[in-house]
């Protein structure tokens, strides 16, 4: 199958903050604070970083009275900061409390996230359940029931096991586990329909540790139901270990339809910025080609040609200045984000792939005259030789962003020349 013929499958519209989920539309990104809710500042600060890189959507935790109090003053300094990102509130175990004791967080909120194992025990998880999906009705507010591996509902599981002692061929203890995970969804999503909840306002998740256990679950769920879904392991890991295995698993989903939402839940590691899953969440999509998000760098590797760094600085600094440059350009030029820049290390790909981008350099490999073509919409535009290459190129992706972008046109092309380019002091 091929990216132009990804078909998403038909599911329900939630509207979050503004925000279309599902049918039909493009997959959201999302992200989560780590911030202590309580501290408003600081849960301003990432929030905002989080919009600011990308993020949709962006969940903070509501655990205590003192964090739900907080939440309307969040909400409030970030429309000052005009960041209109929809904020949705996690809650465990005492939500049921939190949205009673403080309707200014009830009504600050755009989404409320339920964890159906995490509302009580027994007669009470009905219950507080109930109450919570009637705060969702009174606020006009839709709600995520996300079921989680590690807080699944045991009393669904309990049963579940019972049924499968009885049967002639048991299931695997992992069967088990997956379907008790797809039922307490279904059960309890069945539940907000019957308190009088739109299907069209609720958005399922299963949440899991292990990339094939993610893949059977959704496409179960997805079988069963025709609810908008959220994706994402519930812990992916830290690094390339978590970047792979959430990108190996979303992957799979999204090429057969799946999935309305995501979120990449890394580890980041210590000093780390948190608006790294915004930019894999970001980049997987893209790559996918479902979404656009941000001008895309081909480079090459690198090989026994390319014995110089000056292509491999060259590319690192182009991407980061494009993404840099992406929370002003998103405004002033539409559709920017579709450029395609490619940034080459020697004379064997260098030219094809710079003539296949919209603005690309071919620099010298090994042994290689030390000059650098330049192409614009596969014509080639001028030489660049000397020791600011890098200052050259740059500027000469900000000229056709202005002319493409900026005026609707597109660099009339120059007879070929070169530019020797001196350093500036």
């Amino acid at each position: 199958m091929f990216r132009s013929e990804i078909v998403r499958r038909h599911t329900r519209q939630a509207i979050v903050g503004g925000v279309v989920v599902g049918g039909g539309a493009p997959v959201v990104v999302q992200a989560m604070t780590n911030t202590d809710t309580a501290d408003v500042e600081a849960t301003v600060k990432q929030t905002y970083e989080l919009w600011e890189a990308g993020a949709e959507m962006v969940r903070i935790t509501v655990n205590s009275a003192e964090a739900a109090a907080a939440v309307a003053d969040i909400r409030a300094r970030l429309d000052a900061l005009a960041c209109p990102v929809p904020l949705i509130g996690d809650f465990h175990f005492n939500g049921h409390k939190l949205l009673a004791a403080y309707p200014d967080c009830a009504a600050a909120l755009s989404k409320y996230r339920i964890n159906p194992g995490n509302v009580g025990k027994g007669s009470r998880r009905d219950e507080q359940f109930a109450q919570m999906i009637e705060f969702a009705l009174r606020y006009g507010k839709p709600v995520r029931i996300g079921v989680n591996w590690g807080s699944l509902d045991q009393a669904v599981l309990a049963r579940l096991m019972d049924e499968n002692a009885g049967r002639a061929k048991p299931w695997d203890a992992d069967a088990v586990m997956r379907e008790a995970l797809i039922t307490s969804a279904l059960e309890s999503a069945g539940q907000a329909v019957a308190l009088g909840m739109s299907r069209d306002d609720i958005v399922l998740s299963c949440k899991v540790s292990h990339m094939q256990d993610l893949i059977a679950v959704y496409r179960e769920l997805a079988r069963r139901c025709d609810y908008a879904l959220h994706l994402g392991l519930t812990e992916a890991g830290m690094g390339v270990k978590g970047i792979v295995s959430s990108a190996a698993a979303l992957a799979v989903l999204l090429q057969e339809g799946i999935g309305d939402t995501i979120r990449i839940s890394l580890t980041p590691k210590p000093g780390e910025a948190r608006t790294q899953e915004v930019v894999v969440a970001q980049e997987l999509l893209q790559s996918m080609g479902l979404r656009a998000f941000t001008p895309q760098v081909t480079a090459c590797p690198g090989c026994g040609r390319t014995t110089s760094t000056v292509f491999q600085e060259l590319a690192r600094d182009i991407q980061d200045y494009l993404r840099q440059q992406m929370p002003v350009w998103r405004s002033r030029y539409p559709g920017v984000e579709n450029l395609k820049v490619a940034v080459m290390g020697c004379v064997v790909n260098g030219p094809g792939e710079s003539k296949l981008a919209d603005v690309g350099i071919s620099l010298p490999g090994t042994g290689e005259v030390p000059v650098a073509p330049v192409y614009v919409d596969g014509e080639r535009y001028v030489t660049l030789k000397g020791d600011a290459i890098a200052v050259e190129f740059q500027s000469l992706v900000n000229e056709y962003v202005e002319a493409r972008y900026g005026l609707g046109e597109k660099l009339k092309p120059r007879e070929p020349r070169t530019i020797a380019v001196k350093p500036i002091a």
